[in-house]
C-alpha cells in the first residue's frame, strides 16, 4: 500500500501563519495537521470564552483557512486540527460558514467529549486528552476537515493512519509507530532544525515544516518538502523524540508506545527512517488537564548600574519590605549581567527582578506600583526600572488528574450531524517502570580536559505541568559510552543547582544513545503561573550543555 503522507503546519497557537500554504504548495500530501493547543493555550482560550461564550477556539486557523481552503480542496488534502480548543463545534460551524462564503464544497466534522468542566467546578477549563479513533471515524465518513478539542498531539496522526490503513484498536505496534511519528511532527519546525542544539549544522533561518511518510506497518520516514529550509537528520529527530517525554513507556489513550524500541536510520538527504516501534495496551485512565485562575501577578525589574550592586539591591529590598511582606508570594532575583570597567552603560548594569503573586489584585497592583514608583528619587543612585509595574495580571494554575476511559463520551460528529460514539479501549494495562537496560562498556581511562558538555552532547528540554524534562543524547558511540556513566542523576543535580533539592529521575534509552531526566516540581504550578525565569524550561537543556565537566580528550 502507498505510504500515507502526513504533514504538519502548526506547532502552537501563534506559529508561522504562512505554513499552511507552504505545506499545501510545497509538495504532495494526503493529510495536513495543525497542533494549536498546549497547557497555556487552554488557559488563554478559557479566558477568551469568559468574555465571549462563542469563542474558545484558535481564530488564527480560520484566517489561514480563508486563504487555503480552495487550495486544499483542489489538491485533495484533508485537514485535521485541534484548533477547536474549548469549542470544536463552534469552530466546525465557523469553517462551514467560511466554506459557504467562499463557495468551496467541503464536509466538516468534529470530535467532542473531552470537556469535563461539569465534573470539575471552579476550573476555567477541564479537558481529557482523547485519542485518535474519533478522528478516524470522521475521516472514514469522508470528512474533508476534522476539528477537535483536546486530543493528544499524536492523535492528529494516529487518527488519519487508523482510518487510511484500517487499523484495529488492538494493533498496538502499528499505532505506536504512528504515535512516534505524531510526536515528531507535533512541534513543527523543531523536527527540521528549529530550536536544535547543533543548529549550525544547517541553514535554519527559515526551516520548513516536517512530514511523515507513514507505511501500513507503522514504520515511517520523517522528511520535509524539497527545497524548504532547515534540515532533517537523526539528531533533529532524536531531539524531538525526547521533547516533553519521560520514561521508556510513552502512554496515550490509544496505545502505550515503547520509546526504548525506536530505531532511527538515515534514508537519504533530509530523510530519517523510524522503525522497530513496539506498542502495548493503553493505560486504564485518561489524563485530564485542569486550568484555573490562581490569583494575580506583577513584576518590576530594577536596573542597578556600576559600583555597589549588592548594596543597592539590599536597599531596594529593605525599602519595599513593608509592601512586599503583605503578599502571599514574593521572589527576588539579582541577575549579575554587569561587568567591571564596562565599555557601555548596559554592560555595567545588573538586573534586580521582583515577582509577586497574591489572590488579591490590590496587593500586587496599585500597592506595589505606587511603592515602587515613589522610590524614583529616594533610593539608590542611578535608579530606574525597565518598565513601570502595572495593576497586576491574572495568572493560571495547571494540574493534571486521571479518570477512567468510561468517564468521557468520545463522539465523532459528522457534517450532517450524525453522531458516532467512539468506544473506550477493550484492553488496558497499568503502567509500570521498564527494567533499567544495561549500560555500554565505559571508555578506557585517559587524559581529560575541562570543557562544556555541549561539545559532545545535545539536549532539548520542556515542560510537563509543574515538572520539566531534559533529554540528552550523544552524537557518537564513544560519547555515549562516556555519557551513560558520567551523567547520573546526582551529577545532573550538581551541574544544575536549581534542581539540587528536587526529585530527579533518569531514564536510559540506549537505542537513541540518550538519557532523559525528569525534574519534579521545578516549574511550580505550571507555565501559566510563571513562577520561574524560564517558565517552560525551554532553555534548561542549553544551560546543562554550557556546564563544564572533565571530558575525555578523545571525544573533543
Amino acid at each position: 500500500m502507498t505510504p500515507l503522507r502526513i504533514g504538519n503546519a502548526s506547532g502552537f497557537y501563534g506559529d508561522r501563519f504562512d505554513a499552511l500554504r507552504e505545506m499545501l504548495t510545497g509538495g504532495p500530501l494526503d493529510v495536513l495537521t495543525g497542533d494549536y493547543l498546549a497547557e497555556l493555550t487552554m488557559l488563554i482560550l478559557g479566558r477568551d470564552r469568559l468574555k465571549d461564550p462563542g469563542a474558545g477556539y484558535a481564530r488564527t486557523f480560520l484566517r489561514q483557512l480563508e486563504e487555503c481552503l480552495g487550495l486544499a480542496r483542489d489538491r485533495g488534502v484533508r485537514i485535521v486540527t485541534n484548533a477547536g480548543g474549548l469549542n470544536p463545534a463552534g469552530l466546525a460551524d465557523a469553517v462551514r460558514a467560511l466554506a459557504d462564503r467562499l463557495g468551496v464544497p467541503v464536509r466538516v466534522a468534529h470530535v467532542e467529549g473531552d470537556d469535563l468542566g461539569a465534573a470539575h467546578p471552579g476550573t476555567l477549563a477541564a479537558h481529557a486528552y482523547l485519542g485518535g479513533f474519533g478522528i478516524a471515524a470522521c475521516l472514514r465518513a469522508d470528512a474533508d476537515i476534522v476539528v477537535t478539542g483536546r486530543v493528544t498531539d499524536a492523535a492528529l496522526v494516529t487518527g488519519p493512519a487508523a482510518a487510511h490503513f484500517g487499523w484495529a484498536p488492538t494493533e498496538y505496534d502499528r499505532l505506536a509507530g504512528a504515535v512516534v511519528a505524531g510526536h515528531v511532527l507535533e512541534c513543527g519546525a523543531q523536527a527540521t532544525g528549529g530550536n536544535y542544539a547543533f543548529f549550525q549544522d544547517g541553514d535554519v533561518r527559515r526551516p520548513g515544516f516536517p512530514l511523515a511518510e507513514l507505511a501500513a506497518d507503522g514504520t515511517c520516514v520523517i522528511t520535509k518538502h524539497e527545497g524548504t529550509g532547515g534540515f532533517v537528520d537523526t539528531g533533529t529527530v532524536t531531539a524531538q523524540l525526547l521533547y516533553e517525554t519521560g520514561g521508556a513507556r510513552y502512554p496515550g489513550p490509544d496505545v502505550t508506545a515503547r520509546l526504548d524500541t525506536v530505531t532511527l536510520t538515515p534514508d537519504g538527504p533530509d530523510r530519517v527512517r523510524i522503525a522497530g516501534v513496539r506498542g502495548e495496551a493503553p493505560p486504564p485512565t485518561l489524563k485530564v488537564g485542569l486550568n484555573r485562575l490562581g490569583g494575580f501577578r506583577n513584576e518590576v525589574v530594577f536596573v542597578l548600574t556600576g559600583l555597589d550592586i549588592e548594596a543597592k539591591a539590599a536597599l531596594v529590598r529593605e525599602q519595599l519590605a513593608p509592601v512586599v511582606g503583605k503578599v502571599a508570594d514574593a521572589r527576588w532575583e539579582l541577575v549579575r549581567t554587569d561587568r567591571p570597567d564596562a565599555p557601555t552603560e548596559e554592560t555595567a548594569s545588573a538586573l534586580l527582578r521582583l515577582v509577586v503573586r497574591d489572590p488579591d489584585q490590590r496587593l500586587v497592583g496599585r500597592a506595589l506600583s505606587g511603592a515602587a514608583v515613589e522610590l524614583a528619587l529616594a533610593s539608590y543612585p542611578g535608579f530606574h526600572v525597565l518598565a513601570p509595574p502595572g495593576q497586576g495580571a491574572p495568572y493560571g494554575v495547571f494540574e493534571d488528574v486521571y479518570v477512567p476511559h468510561g468517564a468521557v463520551d468520545h463522539v465523532a460528529v459528522l457534517h450532517d450531524g450524525t453522531r458516532i460514539a467512539v468506544p473506550p479501549p477493550r484492553h488496558t494495562a497499568a503502567l509500570t517502570d521498564v527494567p533499567a537496560p544495561p549500560l555500554p562498556a565505559p571508555l578506557p581511562s585517559g587524559p581529560r580536559r575541562r570543557a562544556p558538555l555541549g561539545l559532545v552532547a545535545g539536549a532539548r528540554s520542556g515542560d510537563k505541568g509543574g515538572d520539566a524534562n531534559v533529554g540528552v543524547w550523544a552524537r557518537t558511540g564513544d560519547a555515549w559510552r562516556w555519557l551513560a556513566h558520567e551523567l547520573t542523576a546526582e551529577r545532573f543535580r550538581e551541574l544544575l543547582p536549581e534542581t539540587r533539592d528536587l526529585p530527579v529521575t533518569r531514564h536510559v534509552l540506549p537505542r537513541l544513545r540518550a538519557l532523559n531526566f525528569v525534574v519534579g516540581s521545578l516549574l511550580g504550578e505550571g507555565v501559566a503561573a510563571q513562577a520561574r525565569f524560564d517558565p517552560q524550561a525551554k532553555a534548561l537543556g542549553e544551560w546543562l550543555r554550557a556546564r563544564h565537566l572533565d571530558i575525555p580528550e578523545v571525544l573533543l
